[in-house]
This record gives structure tokens, C-alpha cells and sequence, in this order.
């Protein structure tokens, strides 16, 4: 019975159509099965400018300068950031960290690579 509940609105008129299942509320798809379970972990991960996964307590280095927000610092390219936290943000500042001289600030992936 769950497989027939979306899991977006939580829709109890959901139908099946071929392989996905439909939510004809809100337009959401979704497939049901393992196959689904291992897309969704897939597409968690939180990958550096060149497509390398991070995970917590990576070093990074910063590929471009950076503005730092109400302030006139700038976190240069090249500055390495030890000991990221990866965390889900809405607004894609997706890793928390401290940089020497800045302190606590969050970096969106796409500007950063592995070290």
C-alpha cells in the first residue's frame, strides 16, 4: 500500500505507468524497487568541481577567489580547507568548514577540489 503513496505529497491516487509509478496531484515519478534505493544514494553524494565524491574530514583546495559575504575579506584559489562537514543545504553551500584568518564559513562544491 505504500508503493501506491507519493512520496513527495503523500497522494493516495498515485497509478502506475510502465515501470514508474505517477502522482497525478503534484506530477511527481518515481520507480519502485532496488534499483530506485540505489539511485537516490547515488545522487546524494556531494562530488568536488572535477566530479570526486567528498565525504566528512576531506582536505579541499579553493579553485577560485572567492568574495566573502558582508565582509571585504576574499578567500583566495589555492587556500587548502582542512576537515569539511558536508551538509545538505537548499541554497547549494553545501560544506561547512573554518579557513585560517576568515573563520566558520560554507562553500558550494562546484568551487572546490579534492587535495
Amino acid at each position: 500500500m505504500d508503493a501506491m503513496t507519493c512520496p513527495q505529497c503523500r497522494s493516495e491516487h498515485a497509478y502506475q505507468d510502465g515501470a514508474l509509478w505517477v502522482c497525478p496531484e503534484c506530477g511527481h515519478e518515481w520507480s519502485d524497487g532496488p534499483a530506485a534505493a540505489a539511485e537516490t544514494s547515488e545522487t546524494s553524494q556531494i562530488r568536488d568541481a572535477n566530479g570526486n565524491v567528498l565525504a566528512d574530514g576531506d582536505s579541499v583546495i579553493v579553485i577560485k577567489d572567492l568574495k566573502v559575504k558582508g565582509s571585504s575579506s576574499v578567500v583566495k584559489g589555492g587556500t587548502k580547507v582542512r576537515n569539511i562537514r558536508l551538509q545538505e543545504a537548499s541554497d547549494g553551500h553545501n560544506i561547512a568548514c573554518k579557513i585560517d584568518g576568515i573563520g566558520q564559513m560554507n562553500l558550494k562544491s562546484e568551487f572546490v577540489r579534492k587535495a
